[in-house]
């Protein structure tokens, strides 16, 4: 494995708590009226969301999968949350994307309603790839 490549788990975890501030920052843009800031910082959110996914499937590549190192309680709190953060995780890039269409297609109503199912699921997503990261690399002691 290329040495680079062990540092894609903080990568990562970087990558997913960028595309948390930005999906907080987006949604009170829109909130305050701001349609501009709104859709550039989304379209940010995207992007860093985007580079997330290569760099995890990167990793795997090379890696393959970590096992967690803990065991009881906080063994099941981690997996609860990461079959939780897979399963949506695997809806984010399609929600992602048909809510950007419909926004950049100017359909506003059908952009709010799909707006109000992908939001809370990609805001989870990225909240729970961090936590997953800390978990997993930093070991059951950081809790």
């Amino acid at each position: 494995m290329p040495p680079w490549v062990s540092f894609l788990p903080s990568v990562n975890a970087s990558l997913n708590g960028a595309a948390t501030v930005l999906l907080i920052v987006g949604y009170v843009f829109i909130r305050n009226g701001k349609v501009a800031a709104h859709k550039r910082t989304m379209l940010s959110a995207f992007g860093v969301s985007m580079a997330f996914l290569v760099c995890y499937v990167v990793y795997h590549s090379y890696a393959g999968s970590k096992s967690y190192p803990g065991s009881g309680t906080s063994r099941a709190v981690y997996l609860t949350i990461l079959v939780s953060h897979v399963v949506l995780a695997a809806t984010v890039p399609w929600l992602a994307m048909a809510t950007i269409y419909r926004g950049l297609k100017g359909d506003w109503e059908r952009h709010r309603k799909i707006a109000k199912v992908t939001y809370p699921i990609w805001l989870y997503v990225s909240v729970t790839g961090v936590i997953i990261y800390i978990m997993l690399y930093h070991g059951p002691a950081a809790f």
